[in-house]
């Protein structure tokens, strides 16, 4: 069975901790996998090459990794190089997902498509709007996630959820559809799938504590913060 198979009608589980955070070391996210494979996910996404070397040997789910870098000259920052993708590739990842919005960039994404497919790996593509995606597809782009949705082109989340709509329009583009990004219930994430996606990616909901307990705190009066 193929990874996008294993995925289809599937959870992925984002392993990320919050940066810096007491959680954020290469054994606790590789734990956090094998905790979301034990809970049923589908697929892991995983930041970063200490986390995947750490994960990889533990796990027997298909792998979405990336890179993340802050740079000086470039909003983008998911896997932005093709030494990224020779390093996630090297490192066991199954499918490499990279920024595929249109902004500045160091690389084009044309040329981190084919690498990916040099390497043997599946293409997902991160996107935020709609064009982004038909470029990717266009591009070769085995995924389309929309995972940038609300956050690039200067547009901040509105608070009011997901994007399905967004999901709904890729639907209609072909392909494999993964939706991504606030999605923090299950039954959002059910509507995803409802909307067309074929795979959904779930994250702070599940493993970032600090989110999480942000929520419920906040529900209470503020928690330490009252």
């Amino acid at each position: 069975m193929t990874p996008l198979e294993r995925l289809s009608q599937g959870l992925v589980v984002s392993c990320q901790p919050v940066d810096d955070g007491p959680m954020d070391t290469p054994a606790i996210t590789a734990a956090m996998a094998r905790a979301a494979e034990a809970g049923g996910a589908d697929g892991l996404r995983i930041e970063g090459l200490d986390n995947l070397a750490a994960s990889r040997p533990t796990t027997a789910l298909a792998i979405i990794a990336i890179v993340k870098r802050d740079l000086d000259n470039s909003p983008v920052r998911i896997t932005p190089f093709i030494d990224d993708v020779r390093d996630l590739a090297r490192h066991g990842a199954d499918i490499i997902a990279y920024d595929a919005t249109q902004r500045p960039r160091p690389v084009p994404t044309a040329d981190l498509v084919d690498e990916i497919h040099s390497a043997g790996k599946i293409a997902m593509a991160d996107c935020a709007t709609l064009e982004d995606a038909r470029i990717a597809r266009a591009q070769g782009a085995d995924i389309i996630g929309t995972t940038l949705s609300g956050y690039a082109y200067e547009i901040a989340p509105d608070g009011a959820g997901p994007d399905l709509e967004l999901v709904t329009a890729f639907r209609d583009l072909g392909g494999f559809v993964m939706a991504e990004g606030r999605y923090n219930t299950p039954e959002l994430a059910a509507a995803a799938i409802r909307a067309g996606a074929d795979c959904v990616t779930v994250g702070s909901a599940v493993t970032r504590i600090e989110h999480i307990t942000g929520w419920f705190a906040a529900a209470v009066g503020g928690g330490s913060n009252g």
